[in-house]
C-alpha cells in the first residue's frame, strides 16, 4: 500500500478517507459510506458524502451513484499530490436543527455529535469576508424544502448576539423557551409577537407571542446539499 502523502488545503479527514480508499483498492472492493464513517471518526454519513463530494469535485476520487459502493480513488492524484486547495476554513459541526414540527431540544447547546466534529469548506464559497461565530447544524425534516433545503443538508450558521440582529425573512435557528424547543424557520415580527415560517406549503407556520419570547440562535449564511449516498 502506498502511503498518501498530505497535500496543501487537504484536511487530515480528507487524508484519512484517500488513504482508507486506497487500502479498500488493494482489497478489490470499495467501503460503504458507513464503513468509512466508522474507520474515520465520522459520525454522520451526511458528512462522510460531503467529504467525498469534495475529493470529486477536486479530481481524486470518481462515483458512481447508479451501483452500490461506487467509489474509486484516482490513481494518477494519488502519486502526484500537487493539487492545492487552498484556504480551507474549518467550521464546528455543533449537532442537529429541526426543519420540521419543533421537537424538545436541549436549550443551551446542539450536542449531538462530540466536540470534535466539523467539516472544512473554502472561504471563498462563503458569501462576506468575515468568519467569525459560524457552525454548522444538518438539518432533519422537510418544513424549508421550497428554500431548497432538505433533511440531511447541512446549514452553515453565523451566531447572533440579541435578536435584534434577525431582520423579517431572515432563515433562523430558534429556542423557543416556552416548550423547550428548537426550530429551523424564516423570522418574521408581527404586531403581537412573532411568526416563524416553514417553506412548505403543506405546514402551517408558528406563532410566538410576545410574553413567550423566543430565542435566535443564529442565522443561516449558506446550504451544503446533500450528495447521493453510495451504498
Amino acid at each position: 500500500m502506498m502511503m498518501v502523502r498530505k497535500s496543501k488545503g487537504l484536511s487530515e479527514r480528507h487524508m484519512k478517507i484517500l488513504s482508507l480508499l486506497e487500502e479498500y483498492a488493494d482489497k478489490g472492493y470499495p467501503p460503504s459510506i458507513r464503513e468509512i464513517g466508522e474507520k474515520t471518526g465520522i459520525s454522520s454519513t451526511s458528512v462522510v458524502n460531503y467529504y467525498l463530494d469534495q475529493l470529486e469535485k477536486w479530481g481524486y476520487i470518481e462515483r458512481d451513484r447508479r451501483v452500490s459502493r461506487g467509489l474509486r480513488v484516482v490513481p494518477e492524484m494519488l502519486a502526484n499530490l500537487g493539487m492545492a486547495v487552498n484556504d480551507l476554513l474549518r467550521i464546528p459541526l455543533a449537532g442537529r436543527i429541526v426543519a420540521s414540527e419543533p421537537v424538545p431540544v436541549p436549550a443551551s447547546d446542539f450536542s449531538y455529535y462530540d466536540a470534535e466534529s466539523s467539516i472544512e469548506i473554502a472561504r471563498s464559497l462563503l458569501p462576506g469576508r468575515n468568519t467569525d461565530g459560524l457552525y454548522a447544524l444538518e438539518v432533519q425534516g422537510d418544513s424549508m424544502i421550497d428554500a431548497m433545503v432538505n433533511d440531511g443538508d447541512i446549514v452553515i450558521m453565523r451566531r447572533v448576539n440579541s435578536n435584534a440582529e434577525a431582520r423579517n425573512g431572515d432563515m433562523v435557528a430558534v429556542w423557543l423557551p416556552s416548550r423547550d424547543e428548537t426550530t429551523l424557520k424564516y423570522f418574521y415580527k408581527e404586531a403581537d409577537g412573532y411568526r416563524l415560517q416553514p417553506a412548505n406549503p403543506t405546514m402551517k407556520p408558528i406563532y410566538i407571542n410576545k410574553n413567550d419570547g423566543l430565542e435566535i440562535r443564529g442565522k443561516v449564511v449558506m446550504v451544503i446539499r446533500k450528495v447521493a449516498k453510495a451504498m
